[in-house]
């Protein structure tokens, strides 16, 4: 228009292809013109004539041209009508995909003739939200980039999942399918750093940077911009009221509104991510989306991005600004800072930018940001970003950000849902929300030090006067040789195996400072020694099957439980029946011990909790147990086992049930129902952060210890009856009688070693982790060892 200024053009209602592609076409153009200086004007009909002629011919084509094919040997599967979604426009075209590739045909010509993306290529895929309907997918060919290859939206739910399944199923060897849950795992453990772990949760939850009113959100990180040291940030802007007057009026005024409000009701006017503020970050590196946005001028001066400090300021003291950061301003790249195009911006800035682009990446991977970064995932991903959790953190939006919001399909007249989208598109777009229950925390290194220290009782310490240097060098150097164990965990080797026993063992384990081993159930158990590899004793309690035999403290005692519904005391050396708890009214399933503490679970729905102790007699024999406390649960219990500290009881039931339980005071601290069937084995990691489930539902579960959040899902191809971990691998046995060893943070088996004949049923591993004792249904015990 006159003036060199882009204004609103008013056209007849055509068809939606032509629509989308006259658009794509003003745009591209309109951009240029808004460069040239007003004499390039006259040129304005000769270039109107070129894109009307050019619109009529490619109008014509129908269908995507197979002349494009690479390979005359393709098959096509299918094509339809989608639209190639970039920053601010969409460009509509024709996608085909056969067993060889994917091809995209915009009906312009832009940015090729054809684009192709060899499916062999491809690492990963995802269905999108556009608009918050479910019509987008985006390609990537590379693994960590969180810009894609290609993002197509398609104007049919159905044509999209016919597609993305369709690839799925081609790369179903080429690629890994990564949860929000297996990447929480890897950045709990320390194997993703905060940005990647970011990143990847922004891609899950669909936001894109191929779609502005989508893009990658981050958090601020630094509270203070003047001070030479870093601040950290907490993870809700309102907690800092204390600290500040005007954020608490600007708090009260928006609580007063938020309450004045008629349903739909929301606290904040503009949301903290949409494409003006993505490209007011990012003006200097695409000027042609801000002249876009802004009518063909550049924001005023004052207004334009200058100063990190400044703009935070004005989120926290300002009433209408609640931006978040963008990906750019954690990675090594400062260009978008960089004025390279010499654009005419108003007041320069100063080299400060980068000094505090420099600050944020490293204030983003700090220990205090890595112990709080879960409370801001709540916010924007997790269970505060909708209903009462929202609202009581002061965290809801004007709910056409949300999905579900509002259906656009179900608007009739085509200007209102025209408006309706367009709204959508410029206001922002609350993230996919990825978890709906508490983030649990990181494990950062201090945290894990504490865990470590109160959870490991090394044995010097309790037997002679060491320093605590010293202890904690023993500590270290135990603590290296078992993860130097567990990395070597795929040469363990078979030594020897026995087959002593008429019936299938249900369990095993092996003696503590002994040589001897003690074997089970039939209803009799047999002692073993490793050192002379023969059998040296055999004792029977019961008419019935024991289930389970575990070593008391004091190296001399064996308990063991029997489907009686009994529990047995066997004194070593005496070689003889100390006592008998006749506790429960149906099958004790397993116990385990910490100091004189015996808990015992049972298929009667109970754990109960003994004090025992001996009464110091030449007989050796041991005093009554006395009940200190029972654990009620809604099903049978099927395995219960004790945290290294014993603080922390797990208990798993026939339900699918998992239940964790604060030793002190008997209370429930967690209950999830994360299987579909009984749950054969649980047990903590060395650090108690966490619990390992496997079930009858052939799952293998890891579960938050505290939140209760069900971290990782990993389904095998056989039932896992058993396992060993150590937080981030597990050695498993399976229903085929093998041993599987899993690397729990990508869900996948690194090794399969051959065992027994039949389904693995117990194990058992020494502190060390270099020895490993199975048995099976087919009657064999098995040792085994790691070989250097």
């Amino acid at each position: 228009k006159e003036s060199n200024v882009i204004a609103p053009y008013r056209i007849e209602r055509v068809s939606r292809l032509k629509l989308s592609f006259v658009c794509s076409l003003l745009f591209e153009h309109f951009f240029l013109l808004s460069l040239h200086r007003a004499s390039c004007l006259e040129k304005l009909g000769d270039q109107t004539a070129m894109i009307e002629a050019n619109l009529q011919s490619r109008l014509a084509r129908s269908s995507f041209d197979k002349n494009c094919f690479q390979n005359v040997a393709e098959k096509p599967h299918m094509e339809c009508e989608v639209e190639m979604v970039t920053p601010l426009v969409s460009n509509p075209g024709h996608v085909c995909i056969t067993d060889e590739n994917l091809y995209f045909q915009p009906l312009n010509g832009y940015p090729k003739h054809v684009i192709q993306i060899k499916l062999n290529r491809v690492r990963r895929i995802y269905k999108r939200r556009h608009c918050l309907r479910p019509l987008g997918l985006e390609v990537f060919c590379t693994e960590n980039d969180f810009c894609s290859d290609i993002y197509l939206k398609f104007y049919n739910t159905a044509d999209r999942d016919e597609i993305y399944y369709y690839i799925a199923t081609f790369l179903e060897n080429h690629m890994t399918e990564h949860t929000a849950e297996s990447y929480m795992l890897q950045w709990q453990r320390g194997h993703l750093s905060n940005y990647q772990y970011l990143l990847h949760l922004n891609n899950l939850a669909d936001r894109s940077c191929n779609d502005l009113s989508q893009y990658p959100i981050f958090p601020w990180v630094l509270a203070d911009y003047t001070s030479a040291q870093l601040g950290g940030l907490t993870a809700n802007r309102w907690d800092v009221c204390g600290q500040n007057l005007r954020v608490v009026v600007v708090l009260f005024c928006l609580q007063a509104r938020y309450r004045g409000m008629p349903e739909p009701r929301f606290m904040y006017g503009s949301h903290y991510s949409s494409p003006g503020y993505v490209l007011f970050y990012l003006v200097r590196v695409a000027p042609e989306h801000m002249l876009c946005l802004q009518n063909g001028r550049y924001d005023h001066a004052d207004r334009m991005f200058n100063s990190i400090g400044e703009t935070w300021k004005n989120c926290l003291e300002g009433a209408t600004d609640f931006k978040e950061l963008i990906p750019e301003f954690y990675g090594n790249d400062f260009s978008f800072l960089e004025n390279k195009m010499s654009l005419d911006l108003g007041r320069r800035q100063n080299g400060s930018l980068v000094i505090h682009l420099m600050l944020h990446r490293t204030a983003l991977e700090s220990q205090y940001v890595s112990e709080h970064l879960h409370e801001w995932i709540d916010l924007v991903f997790g269970f505060k970003q909708r209903g009462s959790e929202a609202v009581a953190a002061h965290n809801v939006f004007h709910p056409l950000t949300y999905e579900g919001g509002i259906d656009c399909d179900s608007i009739e007249d085509p200007d209102e849902r025209i408006a309706m989208l367009t709204q959508i598109l410029e206001f922002g777009q609350t993230p996919t929300q990825l978890f709906c229950t508490p983030h649990p925390q990181r494990i950062t290194p201090r945290f894990h030090n504490i865990t470590r220290s109160s959870s490991i009782n090394s044995p010097v310490s309790e037997l002679s006067p060491v320093s605590q240097s010293e202890d904690s060098s023993f500590e270290d150097l135990t603590d290296e040789s078992r993860k130097l164990a567990w990395a070597n965990m795929s040469n363990l080797t078979r030594v020897s195996s026995h087959k002593i026993h008429k019936d299938y063992n249900r369990y095993s384990c092996c003696l503590y400072h002994s040589p001897v081993s003690l074997f089970i159930p039939d209803s009799t158990l047999k002692m073993f020694s490793k050192e002379l590899k023969e059998f040296q004793r055999s004792m029977s309690f019961s008419n019935m099957a024991l289930s389970s035999c575990l070593m008391l403290a004091d190296g001399k005692t064996v308990a063991c439980s029997s489907w009686d519904n009994n529990v047995y005391f066997y004194s070593v050396p005496y070689g003889r029946r100390q006592d008998t708890l006749m506790g429960h009214d149906d099958a004790v399933s397993e116990m385990c011990w910490f100091d004189d503490r015996l808990y015992t679970a049972s298929w009667d729905s109970t754990v109960k909790v003994w004090q025992c102790a001996s009464d110091g007699s030449s007989s050796h024999k041991r005093s009554q147990c006395q009940l200190l406390a029972e654990l009620e649960h809604d099903t049978g219990v099927n395995t219960a086992g004790l945290s290294p500290a014993g603080t922390l009881l797990v208990s798993g039931c026939k339900d699918g049930a998992i239940t964790i339980w604060d030793t002190s005071s008997y209370e429930t601290l967690q209950q999830v129902h994360c299987h579909a069937g009984t749950i054969h084995h649980a047990a903590f990691s060395p650090d108690s952060r966490h619990i390992l489930s496997v079930g009858a539902d052939f799952c293998m579960k890891v579960i938050d210890v505290q939140t209760g959040m069900v971290i990782s899902t990993v389904k095998a191809e056989e039932e896992q009856r058993c396992f060993c971990w150590d937080g981030n691998s597990a050695l498993c046995g399976g229903q085929s009688g093998d041993l599987l060893l899993w690397d729990l943070l990508s869900s996948t088996v690194t090794k399969r070693i051959p065992a027994h004949s039949g389904a693995v049923t117990a194990m058992w591993m020494n502190d060390l982790c270099s020895t490993v004792i199975t048995g099976g249904e087919d009657r064999q015990m098995i040792f085994w060892n790691l070989q250097s």
